[in-house]
């Protein structure tokens, strides 16, 4: 008699916890975004970072509610809260008190509490939009160019290095000087927003069109390619049903590590100058405003650096906490 295929320590275990009144637990698989979030809850620092980047959402979201509450309007002068000889906020700490939470801005007195919130919104847009637009274009000629390979590989794979090869700072800054006033429905800061927005997203997809290009090609060897090839899959059905789903994680990894260098973008060109139009409030043009005064109210140079390293921050140990999740061969 040949040994049994399969082991029966488990049955016997099932069976003594039956006789003995305990319920026997039944076997629970678990999906790999499940084991992800279980790698992902034991990693601190990871958590840590999540909870901030929720909560500079939250307060992007929520700002009108949060500045009526705690703050003034963003755009509204308070010249009573500034020296006239000096033009400096009036009190120590840039003029800190209950009524102004951050302070307020040399020379006019807006509340820097309110322009810092109202600032989240517009870093966070266009650093979120600009990565959804990379990440569209990325994924769709990375999985193109790796999927079928020869000249039509060859052309992204060019495409792409002139485009890591072009001088994006310096195109921004240019065509940002010669975009009119209304462009796209869209008018004064809008257009801003919006050339920044498809700019950086742009020049940002073939970092990760490269990445998608890499994944696919070894995908594309893979046993169940091969199988669902052999069985008459279209080309379509490969591509979306069979690679796309298994790049969804080197995607979400390289998305949340792109976020937090569209934020350092959008601040550097609207510290240049090129970003939203005041006074649409921005923490980079806050920063350029601040290097006026810095040595008479350094407090207005701090606080919206701050805000520029703790969102970076959080973005970057959030983004390290989901790639060693979803990599399998990650180990900490």
């Amino acid at each position: 008699m040949t040994a049994p295929l399969h082991d029966t320590g488990a049955a016997e275990t099932a069976a003594v916890d039956v006789a003995a009144g305990v319920p026997a637990k039944a076997i629970e698989g678990r999906s790999p975004w499940r084991i992800a979030w279980i790698r992902l809850k034991r990693d601190k620092f990871a958590l840590a970072g999540g909870v901030v980047v929720l909560l500079l959402i939250l307060v992007a979201i929520l700002a009108p509610v949060i500045v009526s509450l705690l703050g003034h309007p963003p755009n509204e002068f308070h010249e009573d809260q500034i020296d006239p000889l000096f033009s400096t906020p009036k009190g120590d700490w840039g003029g800190i008190s209950s009524d102004f939470l951050l302070g307020v801005e040399p020379t006019n007195g807006r509340d820097v509490f309110s322009r810092i919130v109202y600032g989240a919104r517009v870093s966070l847009l266009v650093a979120f939009l600009s990565a959804v637009v990379a990440v569209v274009i990325g994924t769709v000629f990375g999985i193109v160019a790796g999927f079928f390979g020869g000249w039509v590989d060859a052309v992204i794979s060019r495409v792409m290095d002139l485009l890591l090869a072009f001088p994006q700072l310096l195109f921004i800054i240019a065509l940002v000087s010669v975009v009119p006033d209304s462009l796209w429905g869209l008018t004064g800061s809008g257009v801003r927003m919006g050339v920044l927005i498809a700019v950086i997203g742009f020049f940002g997809w073939p970092y990760i069109g490269r990445i998608v290009r890499g994944q696919t090609l070894s995908l594309r060897e893979r046993e169940y390619v091969e199988a669902a090839r052999s069985l008459g899959a279209g080309r379509g059905y490969i591509l979306f049903r069979e690679l796309l789903p298994n790049l969804v994680a080197p995607i979400t990894v390289y998305t949340t590590l792109m976020i937090p260098t569209n934020v350092l973008t959008e601040a550097a060109l609207s510290f240049l100058g090129t970003g939203v139009k005041p006074p649409t409030a921005s923490w980079g043009e806050m920063l350029a405003r601040a290097v006026d005064h810095y040595e008479a109210d350094p407090i207005f140079m701090i606080i919206p650096g701050l805000a520029i390293f703790v969102t970076v921050l959080a973005f970057n140990l959030f983004g390290d906490g989901v790639r060693d999740a979803l990599d399998p061969k990650a180990s900490r």
